[in-house]
């Protein structure tokens, strides 16, 4: 512990706030890239939201374009990309019902037989399904966000719950315009790393707002830009061992978790990071828009 508090200093008097202008701008720019990339190239969705079949294939050193030339002539939708090495491949298809999906894996398994050490696994999700997950999904983020705005309400002013919107709206669209970018498949798993992220980001805005609070009944005559550098300032020990120790546990999971695991671990690591950001860069200069000072206790 006494090395920790060596590297990472308890007693900070940074400046942050005469950066805010920089840094808003910069958050600007990064949202409007992001609106534009969800606008023109959207989101690489994933069988759960698009529907159709899904194969996972080991070949004996095929390259995806010799596979491609085989099956695309015989299917109108067909994507293929390698997964994780070049041997392993994942084909997915667009089809309307179950029947359909198990004459397209059939024909697939004749077409490219020869060419396949092992069909790993495969997955078919119905267009209905798929909407319908998409649909409950875009559903429990808005009602997350909404409930959010309902708690920090009720725990702080107004002021202080719409400071919070802002943050978390700049991190999902920053994590959405990423995912865009990256190209990574945005899954059910996309969904509950953005939750999860949304939770996290929250959790570090509100220990600075409560020490903001504190602050502010506490040295009722201190200039806004001061209090909040100050208040930012007595809970930066604790931002940063959180997040490096969350970040610890998360490129482990990327590392090590395989596959499967590597676009949620992958998601939550740019999250973590925007998330701590936002709450000191996006979250506090927020309320400087507002001249307030809490009411007299009881």
């Amino acid at each position: 512990m006494f090395g920790l508090q060596k590297i990472i200093p308890t007693e900070t008097n940074y400046d942050f706030l005469s950066l805010r202008k920089k840094f808003l701008t910069l958050s600007v720019i990064f949202i409007l890239l992001s609106i534009f990339l969800l606008s023109f190239k959207g989101l690489n969705l994933g069988i759960d939201f698009k529907g159709g079949t899904l194969i996972e294939i080991n070949t004996d050193n095929s390259s995806v374009s010799d596979l491609r030339n085989i099956l695309s002539p015989n299917f109108d939708d067909v994507s293929l990309q390698e997964f994780g090495d070049k041997n392993t491949i994942i084909i997915r298809l667009q089809n309307n019902s179950n029947d359909e999906s198990v004459t397209t894996i059939n024909q697939v398994k004749n077409l490219i037989n020869d060419k396949v050490q092992e069909f790993r696994r495969t997955e078919f999700v119905g267009p209905t399904i798929s909407s319908e997950l998409l649909w409950k999904g875009l559903q429990a983020v808005s009602f997350a966000l909404i409930a959010i705005l309902v708690y920090i309400w009720l725990r702080f002013e107004w002021q202080f719950g719409f400071g919070a919107v802002v943050a978390l709206t700049h991190d999902v669209l920053f994590t959405l315009g990423f995912l865009s970018l990256l190209n990574i498949e945005f899954s059910l798993a996309s969904i509950a790393a953005i939750l999860t992220i949304a939770g996290y980001s929250i959790n570090d805005t509100v220990v600075i707002f409560d020490r903001v609070r504190e602050n502010l009944r506490k040295y009722k005559k201190l200039d806004l830009v001061n209090l909040f550098n100050l208040s930012i300032n007595n809970t930066l020990s604790r931002t940063i061992m959180t997040s490096i120790t969350t970040l610890i546990a998360l490129i482990t999971l990327f590392i090590f978790g395989g596959d499967v695991i590597k676009p949620f671990a992958l998601t939550m690591i740019v999250g973590v990071l925007i998330g701590t950001y936002s709450s000191m860069f996006v979250a506090v200069p927020t309320l400087l828009l507002f001249k307030f000072r809490p009411q007299e206790d009881d």
